[in-house]
């Protein structure tokens, strides 16, 4: 059951040791569907909108160590409009439904549970058609050569004894 602060949950966290190396991380846990994103509403971006008056609310739940990575949730009302991604970004439906446009004009419904990826640099049209509220795991792209090497300098710490076990 989550914890709640004036009837809406509240993120909690849960302090857990790692054995190969003795520090302590926090697990975030938060239940979408009832957490509160506050009153200030953020309209979008007005050369983006193609339709309606669709203004944005959205909490930071947590972000990770290396600040690459930030989950969030964020909801939205009816409208229509182009969203362009800076940032690569996955996306869990949890109430409500948009219909997403792809560059290629192809358009897919997403509902409750349904999930997505959008990769840094692309660009869709979401229409709302009441309203829609997701979970997202936004994350810096990293210059491929960057992101190779980080991978193989883990493995060859993993390698060495220095680094944690690699779950995949």
């Amino acid at each position: 059951m989550p914890e709640l602060l004036n009837g809406n949950a509240i993120p909690s966290t849960l302090e857990v040791g790692q054995p190969s190396n003795g520090s302590t991380s926090t697990i975030v846990t938060v239940s979408p569907a009832t957490l509160e994103l506050g009153r200030q509403t953020v309209p979008i971006m007005p050369s983006w909108v193609l339709g309606g008056s669709p203004v944005t609310r959205s909490k930071s739940v947590t972000r990770s160590h290396d600040w690459t990575s930030n989950l969030l949730v964020w909801e939205c009302t009816a409208g229509q409009f182009e969203w362009h991604y800076a940032k690569e970004e996955v996306v869990v439906i949890t109430s409500g439904e948009v219909y997403i446009t792809d560059n290629k004009g192809e358009e897919r419904w997403l509902g409750p549970g349904d999930v997505a990826f959008f990769p840094a640099g692309s660009s869709a049209v979401w229409r709302v058609p009441q309203h829609v509220r997701k979970v997202a795991v936004v994350r810096e792209s990293l210059w491929r050569p960057l992101g190779f090497s980080v991978k193989v300098w883990k493995t060859l710490l993993r390698k060495a004894g220095i680094g944690g076990p690699s779950p995949l």
